[in-house]
């Protein structure tokens, strides 16, 4: 199973802490109770682009990427990319 699969398969176990919570809020700019839901929907878009490398999953959606632990399905982080970053310098 490639872990694209795997993540899409494992949504439901997908979780954060209450550290996380804030640390994706304030990165994002998010204006939503539910951190865990707003990252299973955009993980489960058509344009989300998912990868893996080492121990984690890099999902890349909407100018963003969600930072998620594969064995683990805590979501650690999620910030802007790095073009959005550079294109607001």
């Amino acid at each position: 199973m490639n872990g694209k699969n795997q993540l899409l398969e494992n949504l439901e176990k997908l979780h954060t802490t209450e550290l996380g919570v804030g640390r994706i809020k304030k990165n994002l700019s998010l204006d939503t109770d539910d951190v865990v839901q707003w990252c299973q929907t955009k993980i489960k878009s058509a344009e989300a682009d998912i990868k893996r490398n080492g121990k984690n999953w890099y999902v890349g959606i909407d100018n963003c990427v969600i930072t998620i632990n594969a064995y683990s399905y805590t979501i650690i982080t999620a910030h802007r990319s790095r073009q959005e970053n550079k294109r607001e310098s």
